[in-house]
């Protein structure tokens, strides 16, 4: 099980000052189905490139773009 520190999820758009409160974390909707997302430790590092709330999604995105 990987370790985190609080210098390990620094970003911009999360607030210093998360405690729990699910709230107050930011979200921006999935790409193709519009669909909330909401902030996840996870996506930390890589919060400004995720654009699909699932694997279904970017699936349907491949999708959508070929002829």
């Amino acid at each position: 099980m990987a370790c985190f520190n609080d210098s390990d999820t620094q970003n911009p758009d999360m607030p210093s000052s998360f405690r729990g409160n699910k709230q107050s974390l930011p979200s921006k909707p999935c790409a193709v189905c519009g669909r909330p997302m909401s902030w996840r430790r996870k996506w930390a590092r890589s919060w400004s490139e995720v654009k699909y709330c699932s694997d279904a999604c970017r699936g349907r995105a491949a999708n959508l773009r070929q002829p």
